[in-house]
């Protein structure tokens, strides 16, 4: 007499396939809990607004009356709007001025300290470094008391090599307040990328410096032909982040100037800022638009960056 299949023993899969799919389960399980506080971070205090800035961009809106629906209309006016282009001329020269200087001090000042020697390395590691530990208003208030006409260090310190231009207020002054705002963005910023080019030197190896000094290499020839090549990841990161951070940001300008005098240090940042919280007439609807265009430009900058540098790692 034939017996009857067990469809038990078909469908229950074996001991060792149920811990496969039980293991399978938990690291699933566990790498959504690990990176659900960052995705939900992300999700709600970047993705969300900037969704709920699309949107508001499409209205007439000052926050308290109900919005009226517009279409485009913000994105016209804005393509219209003298202070608009004029702000991001300022973003420009600050751009173009800022990121340079940033990079070739930070570079300078790290491949000292690597390769120099110096007694007091831990010290002007913390020196250099002071700045970054300061908050950005400390800052701030710091250099408009050097920028100060009546008792300021700027003026102090032209008096005594020679130079008297009397009670002079450089962030008063429309030909020198946007110029004036560069030195503090560049000291703010000096130490930051000071530690990474450190720590990127250190990487590479000493053998090739060694190789180098007995060639008879003089310290520009190695940083110029070993250092900088080998970097050029690192310095490339450092380049869009700068850039991006200059192009946006506007709290030092805010403490500053607060875009005066005259609108000769506003830039794109501190313009939208002023039109959504300043004092006035509020218009939210405006300064998403304003918003989006700094959003699809940030964009822009990215991908030009991405096309004309190279993204390669480094080989020794």
């Amino acid at each position: 007499m034939n017996e009857l299949p067990n469809p038990v023993a078909h469908t229950t899969a074996p001991p060792s396939q149920h811990w496969k799919q039980k293991a399978k389960f938990q690291k699933r399980l566990f790498i959504l809990l690990a990176t659900f506080p960052a995705f939900g971070g992300y999700i709600l205090f970047t993705l969300y607004p900037n969704l709920l800035s699309a949107y508001y961009s499409l209205l007439d809106w000052d926050g308290i009356k109900e919005p009226v629906y517009v279409g485009l209309n913000n994105f016209k006016e804005m393509l219209q709007d003298d202070y608009v282009w004029r702000a991001l001329w300022h973003n420009m020269l600050l751009m173009v001025t800022v990121t340079p200087l940033v990079v070739f001090i930070s570079i300078i000042l790290a491949y000292l300290l690597a390769n120099k020697g110096y007694r007091f390395n831990s010290v002007f590691k913390v020196l250099f470094f002071f700045p970054n530990v300061l908050s950005l208003v400390a800052v701030s208030l710091l250099w408009s008391f050097v920028y100060d006409g009546s008792f300021g260090l700027m003026n102090a310190g032209l008096r005594l090599i020679g130079v008297d231009i009397g009670n002079y207020y450089w962030l008063g002054e429309k030909k020198s307040a946007l110029w004036a705002t560069i030195p503090p963005s560049v000291w703010g910023a000096v130490g930051f990328y000071f530690v990474i080019f450190l720590n990127a030197m250190g990487t590479i190896p000493k053998s090739l410096y060694e190789a180098a000094i007995l060639e008879g290499a003089s310290h520009r020839v190695r940083l110029f032909k070993i250092t900088i090549p080998l970097m050029t990841p690192i310095i490339r990161v450092a380049v869009l982040f700068l850039m991006l951070g200059v192009f946006k940001g506007f709290e030092n300008i805010l403490i500053l100037t607060n875009g005066g005098p005259s609108g000769s240090t506003d830039v794109i940042g501190l313009y939208m800022f002023n039109i959504a919280f300043g004092t006035g007439v509020h218009n939210y609807g405006y300064a998403s638009a304003i918003g989006m265009m700094l959003f699809v430009i940030l964009v822009v900058v990215k991908l030009v960056i991405d096309k004309f540098t190279t993204n390669r790692d480094s080989e020794y």
